[in-house]
């Protein structure tokens, strides 16, 4: 079997497909689309607030941890439904744990936002 990619080669090909599937889910993902909105709104607030910049890293970085997982329940969405539209249960609960993985991250950003600025 021939080998992959290596060195710089390998770097930029791998950069090429983040920005592929960035562009994916920016296209494909509406939750996506509200969440980057959302993050940028709030990211940019950060600079207003009163609060130290290892709390603003933490405030940032808890939105970061909602758009990574929001684009891995993405990509778990994605895989199941290429598996088939028929209902499955396997399929129904990797759906509904990759959301709930969603929710968590979601509700820690809100429980980490309301720890500093309160």
């Amino acid at each position: 079997m021939k080998p992959g990619k290596t060195g710089i080669a390998r770097i930029f090909y791998a950069t090429r497909y983040s920005i592929k599937g960035l562009q994916a889910a920016w296209i494909n993902e509406a939750a996506f689309r509200q969440e980057v909105v959302l993050a940028i709104l709030l990211t940019v607030t950060t600079f207003f607030l009163s609060v130290t910049e290892l709390e603003r890293v933490v405030l940032v970085g808890c939105l970061v941890l909602v758009l990574l997982t929001e684009l891995l329940n993405s990509a778990i969405e994605a895989v199941v439904d290429r598996i088939g539209e028929e209902w499955n249960e396997l399929s129904g609960r990797a759906k509904d744990i990759g959301s709930a993985a969603v929710f968590v991250a979601l509700s820690f950003s809100a429980l980490t936002w309301a720890i500093i600025l309160l």
